[in-house]
């Protein structure tokens, strides 16, 4: 399991952006796990209060249905999410480039240390039905996008990034990248003979080559640098 000080610091923080009880965080993280491992259609509310040893009714008492625990779950990453991008936008001390580098080091973290969580927002994008999910994740993505944006128009006011910049598809590189990376990883560590490496190592060593991969693709769509 992958354990960098960058992961136990995000993960430790998605405790603290909401105003929830230990119980409903409790709740939250066992109901996440499950919808991630088994779907949203095979997990029930008992399922989640036997894991979580609690009663139905307190499950109840909390978010009202199982829907809407699903939808406490995005609101959480979600607040997270526009947390740390307002963090780096508001930091004085980075430049436009060093935010983006930022950027791209908290996608990552987000993609090695909430698989649970990006399993269920794979599930919810192949549906082509409308619910408040979809609702929320394109608001969700929407935001962000606009946040990002701020970054970019930074440095484009400085010079240091070219105009005309597609931020809708540069985020779906680094979104995109990130996914099929984690998705394929087995392939990636057979191809390239790292079956000796142990999952912690090879999780460090994966993380780092993604990183300098997109920091290098993106300082050549943004920046003048040759």
């Amino acid at each position: 399991m992958f354990k960098s000080n960058d992961c136990l610091i995000l993960c430790r923080d998605k405790n603290y952006t909401m105003e929830y009880t230990d119980k409903q965080k409790l709740i939250i993280d066992v109901a996440e796990r499950l919808f991630a491992d088994n779907g949203f259609a095979g997990t029930s509310v008992r399922d989640i209060a036997k894991e979580a040893d609690v009663n139905i009714a307190m499950i109840s008492y909390y978010f009202g249905s199982k829907e809407k625990l699903l939808e406490a779950i995005f609101e959480r990453h979600g607040e997270i999410i526009r947390m740390k991008l307002e963090s780096i936008i508001n930091n004085k001390e980075l430049t436009p480039f060093q935010k983006i580098e930022t950027l791209i080091e908290h996608y990552l973290e987000k993609y090695f240390c909430q698989k649970d969580f990006h399993k269920i927002v794979a599930r919810e994008q192949m549906s082509l039905r409308e619910t408040p999910i979809s609702n929320m994740l394109h608001e969700m993505k929407k935001n962000n996008q606009l946040l990002v944006k701020q970054i970019i128009s930074e440095g484009q006011k400085k010079g240091d990034f070219k105009k005309n910049i597609d931020i809708p598809l540069m985020m779906a590189t680094i979104i995109g990248t990130s996914n099929q990376v984690m998705t394929t990883q087995h392939f990636y560590r057979e191809i390239n003979n790292l079956q000796h490496m142990n999952e912690e190592d090879f999780l460090k060593h994966l993380r780092k080559k993604l990183g300098h991969h997109l920091k290098s693709l993106f300082k050549a769509i943004l920046t003048y640098e040759d």
